[in-house]
């Protein structure tokens, strides 16, 4: 077959034809829209193999439709980002983006907030699932973000796994209602694994 014929979608009948389903090829923008997903995470996918890329001679990741059909039906249904709702509440954005890749790839949707002040924020625009928080925040730490949530919706109502680099913390976390602690730096499959037990995807 030619290489990347009808790549780009001049031809309006061409999108119709797209939007009906028939298979094209999507540029990385594309697809993770099609997907849900951020393009960061579908990049993590190609590169684990989840996902079929091609490669232009420019080096832009081009997608199939037919594979990434085939890839939401093995994902289950729906899109793969439409399982339980994660709320990463971190002010280290390194921290946050591999947190939110790797639970992605397990069928976690994640919601990142910077600070305690955007996690209250997001929680009253959509209640997570499960909330994974960083102890040691500047203004509204771990611990106060806590309080406020237990004291909105409940001890316990929304599970909260705490972490942190100082390991002694862990009992403490679970003296005030936290369902896990995980220290820092990330045991990332500890983490993976807590919020499985305690959030099934």
């Amino acid at each position: 077959m030619g290489r990347f014929a009808g790549v780009a979608l001049r031809d309006p009948n061409d999108r119709r034809r797209a939007a009906a389903g028939e298979s094209d090829w999507l540029t990385l923008g594309q697809a993770a829209k099609f997907l849900g997903v951020a393009q960061s995470t579908l990049r993590k996918w190609s590169d684990v193999g989840r996902v079929p890329a091609f490669y232009t001679p420019g080096g832009h990741r081009r997608y199939k439709r037919g594979d990434l059909d085939a890839f939401l039906e093995r994902s289950g249904p729906g899109k793969p980002a439409r399982g339980p709702l994660v709320l990463v509440v971190d002010d280290d954005p390194q921290v946050r983006e591999v947190v939110r890749i790797n639970l992605e790839l397990e069928g976690y949707a994640v919601r990142e907030a910077a600070n305690g002040e955007e996690g209250l924020a997001a929680l009253e625009e959509e209640a997570p699932d499960l909330i994974l928080l960083d102890v040691m925040m500047p203004q509204v730490d771990g611990w106060e973000m806590l309080r406020r949530v237990q004291e909105r919706h409940g001890v316990g109502s929304i599970p909260v796994v705490m972490f942190s680099g100082q390991l002694d913390v862990g009992s403490e976390a679970a003296e005030r209602g936290a369902q896990g602690f995980v220290g820092k730096p990330f045991d990332l499959r500890a983490l993976i694994e807590q919020t499985k037990q305690i959030v099934p995807a």
